[in-house]
């Protein structure tokens, strides 16, 4: 996956949570879900392209 791919999978669910959120509050098991699928995708973004930066400097 390209880091582009991932930057979109990642705006996409962050606007889904969003969605999510204003429609069954913060504390819904959906928002949860939605969350917690946004929290893979960040560290896995963060796995792939942010430690590979640092370890390079």
């Amino acid at each position: 996956m390209t880091k582009q791919d991932l930057l979109s999978l990642i705006e996409k669910k962050r606007a889904e949570l969003i969605q999510v959120v204003s429609k069954n509050g913060l504390n819904s098991s959906v928002a949860i879900k939605h969350s917690q699928e946004l929290d893979i995708l960040l560290n896995e973004y963060n796995r792939t392209f942010i430690k590979k930066i640092q370890t390079v400097n």
